[in-house]
């Protein structure tokens, strides 16, 4: 269905037929009370006689003014009544509450919009002598006088507030023209394309049965964007909507209100960050539209616009299990813990990576960390680790507690008691498996990990370092991932006593870091080798302390085998016994050594061996200012 005239049709439409009559009545009346010269009187009479007859087929005779006048009554009166019908125009005019002059003027923007014809007729009311945008002086006379004019065309009539027209004024009021916007021919032509001016992203959700819902205008608070914008579409009258950001130009705000005029739907205005003064304003302004407004938090009362409104707050509940079901089917099991936005960008991205939940889920902070944080992809297991049962235990507890924190915190209402967060302290001389045990964790709950670049958080500069640990807990938020605070003592170190202002920030940091901790739901591992600079305000709030000790001569055989056996490197006579026993170093520097080791190898186009290892190891020693003896590294 379209609002133009369709060439085909048994006769023209009501509103094209009350547009012709009102564009003859409107030209005879103006040649009867003209005052203008002869000469003008016949430059506007040949312009006239070359669109002599309108554009419609049935159109009332010129040069009868009586029939002139009962046929524009005629067509009035059509006008008006065609307004219960089915029909798009009607639905156009209803949707913007426009009735009387407001629904006259919109069939004579159309008609001279989308005819040549009728666009040359409408000019010769203005004197202009080829096709133009009618004036506010031309609708005053189309529409029956200045009132009606005004009614149809003030800041606040509805074609105006449904952003459908725009008074473009550049001189005295009279010459102003009226522009209808493109959009809105392109509607009325039967294009359902969305307007070119929406904000990036807008689109039109469906909501099914509103039922009894009658709110013309709710504000949704909330932690989930998913659950608030379903909470805002159940309780706002109505079941299809413009959902969309915030407009950044007056272009953006109208193209919305436009949209939802057009279609007959509702706006769901998705905050980020308050309502600015434009948005309230348009709020205020297009009164007819039903609103929804959703924000993370509450707004101040001075930011809300004028007039009754309903507020709601929307569960921030993870997905249950029927919503898991729904989004991916009941063969893809749930390991992870998602909020219902989560869920929905997860289900967006699952087709797109082979169907794979785990790489899904990985995807959701791929970009906002990048600037703050190394991304880690886990790919090392259990059987990397080389430690005690009971370290060993440790760590499998730190990763039941994430897995099993529905059933804890939810089913058995223990939420109150705790924040769902995990948080781990690693303390242990560098190269003991701090990092490698982070990774495990990371792997075992199919999660990435992100290890915090301490030099793109601190800051010199009073307050940076908070703005940026902001950021970085903000997007951490965005999706499940474990958060790697290496030497973490140099961010959570121990509160000082305050002797300037220096210190009184540093302390605010350490401050600002307790509450974040406390509010953020994933994975924290903290590691350091200097555990007794940490504050002890932390440690009160760290769920699992594990100590990694250097290895034993037991631990690091198992090391050297593991290295030396998992990768394919062609190997000579290497006596790992020996080098266990000798040698008291961490499983970090026997990485290193093997690495140096094979590089000499290659360089010497042999098989590694002993020859390779010991000056290996010997050059590590010496980085590490301990004293290398020729006996123990060359005698052999």
């Amino acid at each position: 269905m379209t609002l133009l005239e369709d060439p085909t049709a048994a006769e023209t439409p009501p509103f094209l037929r009350f547009a012709d009559a009102a564009i003859a009545l409107a030209l005879l009346d103006r040649n009867q009370t003209s005052l203008e010269s002869s000469a003008d009187l016949e430059s506007s009479a040949d312009l006239e006689s070359s669109a002599d007859a309108p554009a419609g087929a049935d159109s009332p005779d010129a040069d009868s003014p009586g029939a002139l006048r009962v046929a524009f009554a005629a067509a009035q009166a059509e006008l008006v009544a065609s307004a219960g019908e089915a029909s798009a125009f009607s639905a156009l005019a209803a949707n913007a509450f426009a009735t009387g002059a407001s629904m006259e003027l919109l069939a004579i923007l159309v008609a001279c919009e989308t005819d040549i014809v009728r666009g040359a007729r409408v000019a010769a009311l203005s004197g202009a002598t080829r096709p133009s945008r009618l004036t506010l002086g031309a609708a005053t006379r189309l529409l029956g006088g200045i009132s009606a004019c005004t009614a149809a065309t003030g800041p606040s009539s509805p074609l105006r507030r449904g952003a459908l027209i725009d008074v473009i004024q550049e001189g005295p009021w009279s010459t102003a023209e009226i522009a209808l916007s493109p959009t809105v021919v392109w509607a009325l032509a039967g294009d359902q394309s969305p307007d070119p001016d929406l904000p990036v992203g807008s689109w039109m959700m469906e909501s099914g049965d509103s039922g009894d819902a009658t709110d013309r205008l709710a504000f949704v608070f909330g932690a989930d964007r998913t659950r608030r914008r379903e909470l805002a579409a159940g309780r706002c009258a109505g079941n299809r909507f413009v959902v969309c950001s915030v407009p950044d130009t007056e272009a953006g705000w109208a193209a919305v209100v436009r949209e939802a005029t057009v279609t007959g739907s509702g706006v769901i205005l998705e905050l980020t960050d308050g309502l600015p003064v434009a948005g309230r304003r348009w709020i205020e302004l297009a009164s007819h539209l039903i609103w929804g407004v959703t924000s993370a938090s509450e707004l101040a009362l001075t930011e809300l616009p004028m007039g009754s409104r309903m507020e709601y707050t929307a569960s921030d509940d993870v997905v249950s299990d029927l919503e898991w079901q729904a989004a991916f089917g009941a063969e893809v099991p749930r390991l992870h813990r998602l909020s219902a936005h989560q869920l929905d960008l997860v289900s967006s991205a699952y087709p797109a990576v082979g169907g794979d939940i785990d790489v899904a889920v990985r995807r959701l902070l791929a970009g906002p960390l990048g600037t703050l944080t190394r991304r880690i992809r886990p790919s090392k297991s259990w059987n990397d680790l080389i430690l005690s049962d009971q370290k060993l235990d440790q760590l499998r507890t730190i990763v039941a507690r994430y897995r099993h924190a529905d059933t804890v915190y939810d089913d058995w209402g223990l939420a109150s008691m705790a924040g769902r967060g995990i948080v781990s302290l690693f303390t242990g001389p560098s190269g003991t498996g701090k990092t490698l045990a982070a990774e495990v964790i990371a792997s075992a709950l199919e999660l990435d990990m992100y290890r915090i670049d301490l030099s793109s958080v601190v800051s010199k500069y009073i307050g940076e370092t908070e703005q940026n640990l902001e950021k970085l807990f903000a997007a951490a938020s965005a999706g499940n991932s474990v958060l790697f605070f290496d030497e973490a003592d140099s961010l959570f170190g121990k509160r000082s006593e305050v002797k300037d202002g220096r210190d009184r920030y540093a302390n605010l940091e350490v401050s600002y870091l307790l509450q974040r901790l406390e509010n953020y739901d994933g994975v924290v591992v903290l590691a350091t080798n200097l555990p007794k600079n940490i504050d002890d305000a932390f440690l009160r709030r760290i769920h699992e302390i594990v100590d990694f000790l250097p290895p034993g001569p037991e631990e690091r055989r198992a090391i050297w085998s593991r290295l030396l056996d998992g990768a394919v490197i062609p190997c000579g006579d290497i006596d790992v016994e020996y080098l266990a026993a000798k040698f008291e170093i961490t499983g970090g520097l026997i990485r290193n050594v093997v690495i140096g080791a094979a590089f000499r190898a290659a360089n010497d186009d042999q098989p590694l061996s002993m020859s390779h290892v010991l000056p290996a190891l010997a050059g590590e020693y010496r980085k590490l200012g301990r004293i290398v003896k020729a006996e123990d590294f060359y005698a052999r």
